[in-house]
């Protein structure tokens, strides 16, 4: 085992909505790995965290929570949609926050070999976060589409319309390390443990774990 004072890998995974990344996730985690759902971790922060709140409430009004002092998703989504300039201010707001609390996160996994930090927006290892690696999982879009239809209540032209806002296929692959293809076709759990005995060899390189 690495010593107490070795941070472990850091691998990110991402991919679009529909494509799987949170199903490869789950591989993962029963192979004994900590997972960092950051978007998960984001709504939980956005609803309890004090600094947060007030910063909203400021950028958005009283009605970005409820009377509950929940957050009020479809008011906040209907002044963002459309709208960069204000979704820009109100990622400010809330990425810092996350960020931070992964970092606590990650110091609190010292002496495990690797972890993976899941997302669903993503920057290339390096690039102005601390990750090592990043795992890319794709899927064709005309399955995603299939997938998010039987999963949510979303209509195919909402769901095209969320594809269309979200990072391209080709922009993903340019900052993917590694890739998992998640297409019903191609098994799924032998890229992943051929990804995991990577990671375990790189962690034995880079840490000293053992």
């Amino acid at each position: 085992m690495a010593t107490a004072q070795s941070l472990p890998l850091q691998i990110g995974i991402t991919g679009g909505i529909g494509s799987g990344k949170s199903i490869v996730c789950k591989v993962f985690a029963c192979l004994g790995i900590s997972i960092y759902d950051a978007d998960t971790r984001a709504k939980w922060l956005t609803n309890h965290h004090p600094e947060i709140k007030s910063k909203v409430i400021g950028l958005l009004g009283d009605e970005a929570y409820n009377i509950h002092g929940q957050y009020n998703r479809p008011y906040v989504a209907s002044r963002v949609f459309d709208n960069e300039p204000l979704l820009k201010e109100l990622n400010k707001i809330i990425h810092p926050v996350v960020f931070q609390d992964t970092e606590e996160w990650i110091a609190g996994k010292a002496g495990e070999p690797y972890v993976i930090k899941e997302a669903a927006l993503m920057k290339a290892a390096g690039d102005g976060n601390t990750l090592d690696y990043v795992v890319v999982v794709q899927a064709p879009e005309a399955i995603r589409i299939q997938r998010i239809l039987h999963r949510d209540n979303r209509s195919e032209p909402e769901i095209r319309a969320i594809i269309a806002r979200q990072v391209s296929d080709e922009t993903r692959a340019a900052i993917a390390d590694f890739t998992i293809l998640n297409d019903g076709d191609t098994a799924l759990i032998p890229q992943v443990l051929d990804l995991h005995k990577q990671f375990m060899a790189l962690a034995r390189a880079s840490t000293g774990w053992d």
